[in-house]
């Protein structure tokens, strides 16, 4: 009998030049440390069933990151948060631990879209980069290369605003993230003149099929 357990968490300024694969790593050592009773993969070299949402691109901090991982023993969700957010790396903070009791598919399937907020480094024009949205969302096609192939950009955008604050303004950007159809928002960035370089990118949320 396998338990799948869904944790909600932030990776914060201390891991954020921590790759995914080592994020990965991180938290199977936390499992461990916590003495989890994981469950594991079949085949010749069993793996902790622990799967990742959406890999999050090196440098971006977020907000809202999902993994799942499977025991093979029913343990109460709050004592459970408890005991890995002791063994956890500053960096990774847990927001909510529940049991998943439906079965659905593999995580990673599940994501159809991703929400980022996108900050500047140096001061901008407001206007002139609402001029440059307007006209990138009018486009009916954007076509771009990616790994030598060429592919339309525009319908990966679902939403791209700027947003005024007291303090900073910010992009918003909502894109589409399917397995072979991933928005990606460097690629946005570029199209409206800025580099990545430029920018802090902050992820938000990630919306589910299910």
């Amino acid at each position: 009998m396998k338990y799948q357990y869904r944790i909600i968490y932030k990776k914060n300024e201390p891991l954020r030049y921590t790759g995914n694969l080592d994020v990965h790593k991180i938290w199977e050592r936390s499992f461990r440390r916590s003495k989890l009773p994981l469950a594991y993969s079949e085949g010749f070299h069993p793996q902790p069933r622990i799967q990742q949402a959406s890999p999050l691109p090196l440098g971006f901090l977020s907000e809202y990151e999902m993994l799942d991982v499977y025991l093979t023993e029913e343990m109460d969700s709050i004592g459970l948060q408890t005991t890995i957010q002791e063994k956890v790396p500053l960096g990774l903070e847990i927001l909510t631990i529940e049991q998943i009791t439906n079965k659905e598919p593999a995580l990673q399937v599940q994501v159809k879209a991703v929400e980022y907020k996108v900050f500047f480094l140096d001061p901008i024009n407001e206007n002139d980069v609402n001029e440059k949205i307007k006209n990138l969302m009018e486009k009916e096609k954007i076509l771009r290369v990616r790994r030598k192939k060429e592919y339309d950009l525009r319908p990966l955008i679902n939403q791209l605003e700027l947003v005024t604050t007291a303090t900073q303004p910010y992009l918003q950007m909502n894109l589409k993230s399917q397995e072979g159809a991933t928005g990606r928002p460097e690629e946005v960035l570029s199209e409206l003149g800025f580099s990545l370089e430029d920018t802090r990118i902050i992820r938000t949320m990630i919306y589910r099929s299910n």
